[in-house]
């Protein structure tokens, strides 16, 4: 995109338009004070340069320069310190005034010298620069009081007024600009080690539940999962070894999520732990899950798209989980409808989870089991991986789940169990 042309000059609109103001309210002060105190200047006196309009249309451009005092404020001092330099010589010693003047007992100065040595002290600039702008200050403070010889005291005020005075006001205006700025970069620094102390409380409290649900719940399935092996090995009956086997499965299965949960909460987020290849990991299948909902009543359309295997641990199972919450609730709020499940593995995981408007009424004891809960969890889960999830009514009364999850989300080593 093309720079606008004012930024040459200024760093904001409020800073151009503050100092275009602030040429033409001079330009209208000087005419005015030319007005009120007519020169008393010989005509002849300006005989030299053209006559008064020459001198006059001089004041202008000098007058217009100081559009450039925030950007190149040495270089203006310098040019009016030169300028205040050889007003003095030809008023003293030359033919007359380069500039109009009212009266020779006025500072022999350009009117908009305040300005600028205002400017040369505010604005930034290097320790070199510095000095030689407070150098000039310092000729320009001479000149204008003409200290070589016995100066009258309303030509020492009037000089000092004009040129002493702002660069007094200028320190002031600098030394607050800094100490704002020093105020305003402890308080961001304050903000910031805020939110690393959050930050810190945070990672604490999640390797807090990490080494509570390793602790308790890991060790209780664990005793769970061998129980229900044992009961499938000494069991005499076909049924009861049935469901001590999907007792044992499903535990197993509860185990390495936990696993992959535990991981997660451990993990910093700053911390990059050793890639852990998808292929050796058990990840859930989706077809399954399918299979497993079309058997209870719930007809499902699969579409996948992309390598499923390549998926981390972590975000197949939350993908899984998300799938399974899904149908759930369209087996209890939307029973008939019509689902179709779109699953698109890349360098992100998409799922999208929607069913038709339910043809029946659905049972109010289904409908209201549950702890009513289940897309917040699965939300809370999808945000600890790193996605989003959107789900929501549609426009033909159907539902729609919505989940975008990271494809690979590293986990942090689990404790031996």
């Amino acid at each position: 995109m093309k720079r606008p042309i004012w930024r040459l000059l200024w760093n904001s609109r409020r800073e151009a338009v503050f100092d275009i103001a602030l040429v033409a309210a001079l330009e209208v002060l000087g005419r005015l004070l030319l007005h009120l105190f007519p020169e008393q200047i010989p005509p002849q006196s300006y005989d030299w340069i053209g006559g008064r309009d020459v001198s006059a249309v001089l004041s202008d451009l000098t007058c217009l320069l100081l559009l450039a005092r925030r950007r190149y404020p040495l270089l203006l001092m310098s040019f009016f310190s030169v300028l205040t330099l050889a007003q003095v010589l030809l008023v003293s010693y030359g033919p007359g005034p380069l500039l109009p003047l009212n009266n020779y007992a006025d500072p022999w100065i350009p009117g908009e010298l305040p300005c600028v040595v205002y400017s040369v002290v505010v604005y930034p600039a290097t320790r070199l620069k510095r000095l030689v702008g407070w150098n000039l200050i310092a000729l320009v403070i001479f000149l204008a009081a003409r200290l070589w010889h016995d100066p009258p005291v309303e030509l020492l005020a009037s000089a000092f007024l004009l040129t002493a005075f702002p660069a007094v006001l200028g320190l002031y205006v600098g030394a607050r600009r800094r100490l704002e700025g020093a105020l305003r970069d402890r308080a961001e620094r304050a903000e910031r080690e805020q939110h690393l102390l959050a930050e810190q409380a945070r990672a604490d409290e999640r390797a807090r539940l990490a080494a509570e649900m390793h602790d308790v719940v890991t060790h209780r399935v664990s005793l769970m999962v061998l129980q229900a092996g044992a009961l499938g090995v000494t069991a005499k009956d076909e049924q009861t070894r049935e469901a001590a086997e999907q007792l044992r499965a499903s535990g197993c299965e509860a185990l390495a999520e936990l696993r992959d949960l535990v991981g997660v909460l451990r993990r910093a987020p700053e911390e990059e732990p050793e890639y852990e290849d998808p292929e050796t990991t058990s990840v859930p299948d989706l077809a399954d899950l399918i299979s497993r909902s079309e058997a209870v009543g719930v007809p499902v359309e699969l579409v996948e798209e992309g390598d499923y295997a390549r998926v981390s641990p972590a975000v197949g199972r939350t993908a899984h989980r998300v799938v399974q919450e899904a149908l759930t609730n369209v087996y209890k709020h939307a029973p008939g409808s019509q689902v179709r499940v779109d699953a698109v593995y890349g360098e992100r995981v998409r799922l999208t989870v929607r069913n038709t408007a339910s043809p029946h009424q659905p049972s109010a004891d289904l409908a209201g089991s549950g702890s009513g809960t289940g897309l917040l969890g699965l939300r809370q889960r999808v945000d600890l991986v790193g996605g989003t999830l959107r789900a929501g009514a549609m426009a033909d009364g159907g539902f729609q789940v919505d989940v975008i999850l990271p494809a690979y989300v590293p986990t942090a080593e689990a404790a031996d169990e």
